[in-house]
């Protein structure tokens, strides 16, 4: 079984996943949704680190939390070894109004 811990970037929080035997860790990216929908590119900054180091740690990097189709392509752009992200809930809500088809082209 693989197990992935949901973390903030803190350093600390990262290494403290590798000591315990975690395989992955799964970031929470609320903070640089929120600044990326303010037009705060540099957001994505902290969490680029943050994967550097996890994979550094000898973690794999997942990512989720407030992820959707607008800020995605940036962070994948940007944030290095990160083999997952979560952004089912985005895309159902906005599958809602727009339809799933739609929704999963975009």
């Amino acid at each position: 079984m693989r197990v992935s811990l949901f973390i903030t970037t803190d350093e600390a929080e990262i290494e403290a996943a590798a000591q315990i035997g975690a395989d992955r860790i799964e970031l929470y990216t609320e903070p640089y949704a929120q600044a990326f929908s303010r037009g705060n590119l540099e957001a994505v900054v902290p969490f680029a680190r943050a994967a550097a180091y996890a994979h550094g740690c000898g973690l794999g990097v997942n990512a989720g939390h407030d992820l959707d189709a607008q800020n995605l392509r940036h962070f994948a752009e940007n944030v290095p070894y990160f083999a997952e992200v979560s952004i089912g809930h985005a895309l159902i809500s906005e599958a809602l109004y727009d339809g799933l088809e739609r929704t999963i082209q975009t």
